[in-house]
């Protein structure tokens, strides 16, 4: 901890401070954005609760806890079991933390007093959790507002709010910025001592695990921002690899095409990085073309957001240029425009281009009230369908992926099948895929790039080759 004057969050050695002011802050456009758009009557509070610890199915055994995100972006508290409320009008916070049994200090050490927390966290107050009801009733707030309703993302009932100020979120304050910079650095530094390191004959999870012991120990992220992502040929065109029933435990081979995509997170805000590249340091032709044409969607993708954009026009842009590229190597041909019309390019990437980040991977915000998913192929898979504005987090990740099993649909498809060139896809038919993700930050005339990784085939093969040299990262419009 900072001196009392200046209180923030840090793993010491050389990692970040978090200011907490940061969530002094976020409390600060909670009750504004409360009290200028929902109309809120005086007197009213908010009650956020915290994550509580779960234990690993019907055992003792602890899972390591994170803190629910939207308590985390108010509060900034680690520890589990906690409640907060904030009284709209004067924005003055309490926090309530479990009253702990004598039995804590000897088996999970010191109990420490109200006092402690009120220092640690920069609250106005803090008090036991089971005073909750008392405090609450003594202090006779006119409207008790609490967290409820559908995260728009996932689809998952959880503790949002059913109020409109939360997706305040979305748009990061410059301190949430400064540690979002940190995370992308961090973990960008982490994906290049992969890239240095793989070589073939390793499985795909030592390459995971190095990722997560530069994370860890360079960077004091103990957690990651999601799981793993570590393919090797074929698992490349596994949109989510790495699960509990393929857990990135295949034995790279000579020739493969490598697609690790892997974040650190730190206090909780997260990270989202994809770097495509050869398992061997040498690019092969096929593996050249399929990787340029994707750098290429990916770098016109960001030369051209700004605030204003439609994100599904920035989905479509990428698509196109797939296809044009899919049909200068010759596995397309015949018109892109007709291509376009009958969703070719959803074949070969069928997810999303990008979605929000911050607190959470695919961080809330992407569908508020007025905003619609779109119905077509590719874009229904879209996070977000906004229009882009200033302080909004995205990634961006374009790929292409030859995917069996939708490659085997298309060509039966008589209005798709025609577009392709059997013979040479042919040769394209266990490639895997190429993915390159980068995040970025809305500014108010382009974007800034928070990503920091060799992405050129140039670039890529001095990396792997060892080679310190500088490479100078895309700069697009600021």
């Amino acid at each position: 901890m900072a001196s009392a004057a200046s209180p923030s969050f840090s793993l010491g050695n050389e990692t970040l401070k978090v200011p907490l002011a940061l969530f002094a802050l976020n409390r600060r456009r909670l009750c504004e954005r409360l009290k200028k758009n929902v109309a809120v009557e005086p007197g009213s509070a908010v009650l956020l609760q915290g994550g509580e610890e779960t234990q690993r199915y019907c055992t003792d055994t602890g899972v390591i806890f994170r803190q629910e995100s939207f308590f985390h972006w108010a509060f900034g508290v680690l520890e589990p079991g906690c409640y907060g409320v904030i009284n709209v009008d004067t924005g003055k916070s309490t926090l309530f933390v479990p009253r702990l049994p004598p039995s804590y200090a000897t088996w999970m050490g010191k109990i420490h007093s109200k006092e402690h927390f009120k220092e640690k966290y920069a609250v106005d107050a803090v008090q036991y959790t089971d005073e909750i009801a008392s405090i609450l009733t003594s202090q006779n707030p006119s409207v008790l507002l609490t967290l409820r309703g559908v995260n728009t993302d996932s689809g998952s009932v959880c503790r949002e709010a059913s109020f409109e100020g939360i997706s305040n979120r979305v748009f990061k304050t410059d301190m949430e910025l400064e540690v979002l910079r940190y995370t992308n650095r961090i973990s960008s530094e982490a994906h290049r001592e992969v890239m240095k390191a793989v070589k073939v004959g390793m499985k795909e999870y030592e390459m995971e695990s190095l990722f997560q012991h530069y994370c860890y120990s360079r960077g004091g992220m103990r957690h990651n921002s999601y799981t793993c992502i570590c393919c090797s040929g074929e698992n490349a065109s596994v949109l989510h690899y790495g699960h509990a029933g393929a857990p990135n435990d295949r034995t790279i081979q000579d020739g493969d095409m490598c697609l690790f995509d892997m974040g650190g997170e730190y206090h909780c805000f997260a990270s989202d990085i994809t770097c495509s590249f050869p398992a061997n340091g040498k690019f092969t032709e096929d593996q050249k073309a399929i990787y340029e044409a994707v750098l290429r969607s990916c770098r016109a993708v960001m030369s051209t957001m700004k605030p204003g954009v439609w994100w599904p026009d920035m989905h479509r842009l990428a698509d196109r240029i797939h296809l044009e590229e899919l049909a200068r190597i010759g596995i397309l041909q015949g018109s892109v425009d007709a291509m376009v019309e009958v969703h070719l390019g959803a074949v070969f990437m069928p997810h999303g281009l990008g979605h929000l980040l911050g607190l959470d991977v695919h961080d809330v915000g992407g569908y508020p009230e007025g905003v619609e998913r779109i119905d077509e192929p590719g874009l229904r898979s879209l996070r977000t369908a906004r229009h882009l504005e200033p302080g909004m987090v995205l990634t961006v990740e374009p790929g292409i992926y030859f995917i069996d099993h939708l490659l085997d649909q298309a060509l039966a498809d008589p209005a798709q099948a025609c577009f392709f060139n059997r013979e040479v896809l042919q040769r394209f038919r266990g490639f895997g895929g190429v993915r390159i993700e980068e995040d970025v930050v809305v500014t108010e005339s382009g974007i800034e790039l928070l990503t920091c990784v060799p992405r050129t085939v140039e670039e890529i093969e001095a990396c792997m080759a060892g080679s310190d040299k500088a490479f100078t990262p895309f700069s697009g419009p600021k």
